[in-house]
């Protein structure tokens, strides 16, 4: 399995943070079905302040690619995403458009 871990920003703001926090605690069965139809296997999120950081185990049937068409041809995927950018900001450095960036593995312990 492989892991791989991203970061995303809320807008600072701590309504709109306890909102975004309420949606997660049960999201849409169809987003949960495209998260698993696309080969991830365990998917967990966390926050501190408003730094969102994710980390994704995926199986071997999982590809960036797969994933992008997948949601892209989702109704369902594409209005959660446009509610959730309501909550989110991209970070500094990303470019337009780019929301979860993936990050650098820099140290393992084993």
């Amino acid at each position: 399995m492989k892991r791989y871990c991203f970061a995303l920003d809320l807008i600072n703001d701590p309504k709109l943070i306890s909102e975004y926090k309420k949606y997660h605690e049960k999201i849409w069965p169809e987003i949960t079905k495209s998260i698993t139809s696309a080969g991830i296997e365990n998917l967990d999120i966390y926050l501190t302040g408003n730094r969102l950081f994710m980390i994704m185990e995926v199986n071997d049937s999982f590809t960036f690619e797969k994933k992008t068409m997948m949601d892209l041809e989702n109704p369902k995927v594409q209005e959660w995403e446009n509610l959730m950018w309501k909550y989110q900001q991209k970070l500094p450095f990303a470019k337009e458009g780019e929301k979860w960036m993936l990050m650098d593995q820099i140290y393992k312990l084993k």
